[in-house]
Formats: C-alpha cells, structure tokens, sequence
C-alpha cells in the first residue's frame, strides 16, 4: 500500500498536528488512536497502514509517528510485527491487575470491571518444603495444604496460582469448595481474615508445564509474585507463589510518599 492510498474508513477525525498546542504531536497521535480503539473503530487484530501512508496522512515524520507507536506498544494497545507478512496491529487489551492492599485475583479483576474465573489444577497435602515453612513461620515437613489453579478472565489463563496453607489452623480445607476467592473462604469459614501481606516480584520464565498450563510458551516470560499473607494478629495463614502472563496483564501499585 502506497502514501497516496486512500485513507481507511476509521480514519476520520484526524487530529490538527500543525501547531498551536503545547502537547507534543506524537502524544495527540496517541490519544487519537486511543480514542478510536475505544469507540470501536478499531478493534483487536486490524492492522494500521503502512508507516509512510500513515504519517503522510497526519502530516507528520515518520519519527514522530514512530514515537507514538512505540509508546503504544511500550504499554500494550499496539503490536509491531517484523518482516513482510508484519506490521503495526491493534493488541488485545491488557487487564491491569492493582496490587494496592491485600487483594486477591478476585478482588484485582473486580478493580479492572472483569469477571474472575478459577479452574483447580490440583489441591493436596503434602510436608511443607524448606521454602514453604520458611514462608509460613512452620515447622519443616509439618502438614500443608497445597492448592494450585488457573486464574482466567475473558476465558483466557492469566495466572497460574500455588498457594499453600498451614494444615493445623486449616485442618478440612480441601474439603471445601476451592474455586472461589479463598481469602474469603478463610474469612467465613475459619474466622481468619488475610490482613497484609509482604510480597515480591520477579521476572522468570515458563517451565514446559506452567506455559502448558498458562497456553504459552516454553521460556515465555511470566511475572512472579511471591507473598505470605498474615492475619491482623500476625499469623501466617498463605505462602504463594503465583505466575502472571505479563502480555496480558499490567501490574499496578499506588503508594504514599514520606518526606
């Protein structure tokens, strides 16, 4: 497709990049390209013209318009392909998920105005590991309950969960139902209430069975949140290890500053 093509039929509206505005051109070809995805005019998977066609059709530099496809994608709303079958695609939406307090999957994807779904991948008791005890102020090799799903929304794997809970102050767990919001299960059904929890993140990738499990990639990138969840009073009631697909989620998290 050449410069001289005709303009697509969503290109309406094109915003004014002559001048007279202290918001840099690249940003307002931004903020024209948001507005279009959220009307409709542009949805996941249609491809942008050709780099020069569309550049020619705003009046601007192919650096600039490159700047605003770059910035695009830097947070999700486009993907660049290479080679010659490529090109620049409207991306599916990625789902932010807010960290702010102690929220489980549940709660995130209710933030995000996006319905929670969990399948349950395994659920047993087993001795808890050096890691897991140390993560629950346990005994090593004292009975854990380990809980591992697959946390969807919009019918896509998003996260794989492995939670383990201490078997004493959790004795019939498994017993319950596991695929609703386990935070509140602990709440109603135990009387212990997740209160904060000391968490951190770490960029890893997929072993063969998380990228089957998560429908990706062996080696694909994941992000990794491992935390342990205490009670007001200080109990340690969950040590987790829950994998996020990075692609399609954005984690967030707002905090207060001392000065």
């Amino acid at each position: 497709m050449s410069s001289s093509a005709p303009a697509p039929e969503w290109a309406t509206d094109i915003p004014d990049l002559a001048g007279g505005s202290t918001v840099p051109a690249h940003t307002r070809i931004e903020r024209w390209l948001i507005d279009l995805i959220g009307r409709g005019d542009l949805v996941a998977g249609d491809r942008l013209p050709p780099e020069g066609q569309l550049a020619a059709l705003l009046g601007v530099s192919r650096m600039t318009l490159r700047q605003a496809l770059a910035s695009l994608e830097s947070v999700g709303t486009v993907v660049r392909k290479p080679r010659r079958t490529g090109g620049t695609f409207v991306d599916k939406p990625k789902i932010l998920c807010d960290l702010t307090g102690l929220a489980g999957f549940t709660e995130q994807m209710r933030r995000a105005n996006v319905r929670a779904g969990a399948r349950l991948v395994s659920a047993v008791t087993r001795p808890a590991s050096r890691a897991v005890a140390a993560g629950l102020s346990i005994e090593r090799g004292a009975p854990v309950h380990e809980v591992i799903r697959i946390r969807t929304a919009r019918r896509e794997p998003l996260a794989l969960e492995r939670a383990y809970f201490p078997g004493d102050t959790f004795p019939d767990l498994l017993s319950r139902r596991l695929t609703g919001s386990l935070y509140a299960l602990l709440t109603k059904a135990y009387g212990q209430t997740p209160a904060t929890a000391e968490e951190s993140l770490e960029a890893v990738t997929a072993t063969a069975d998380e990228a089957a499990l998560l429908s990706i990639e062996r080696q694909a990138p994941l992000m990794q949140i491992e935390r342990t969840a205490y009670t007001a009073a200080g109990l340690a009631v969950e040590y987790a290890r829950d994998l996020f697909r990075p692609d399609r989620v954005r984690i967030s998290l707002r905090t207060g500053i001392s000065v």
